[in-house]
């Protein structure tokens, strides 16, 4: 995993998207819903994980909502492709498949 925890850092994320698939996961330590999809879905992705721990880096958090368009929600998974939003789901409708469909995996 990957922590986001810098605009700058967001920025690579984004960028990055434009050479392939991008995963953001925001993260609420305090959430047991969080805690779970962390552990049965996350977990399961083959792929890198660029994580906003949201209590700690609430701004970057905000950031994704305004850049994306996409109301902030924990826990929230989110994918880019060439900059845009290809899918994003929110609680218990994040799955490690539909990431890795997104994904192109």
């Amino acid at each position: 995993m990957v922590r986001l925890d810098t605009i700058e850092k967001l920025e690579e994320a984004i960028e990055n998207s434009r050479v392939h698939p991008v995963l953001l996961f925001k993260h609420s330590r305090t959430c047991g819903i969080s805690a779970g999809v962390m552990s049965q879905e996350i977990s399961g992705v083959e792929a890198p994980v660029n994580v906003v721990f949201v209590q700690d880096d609430r701004m970057i958090s905000n950031e994704i909502a305004r850049r994306t368009g996409i109301r902030h929600e924990s826990p929230q998974a989110i994918v880019l492709k060439d900059g845009e939003v290809v899918y994003h789901a929110s609680h218990f409708d994040i799955t490690a498949d539909d990431i890795h469909a997104g994904l192109g995996r």
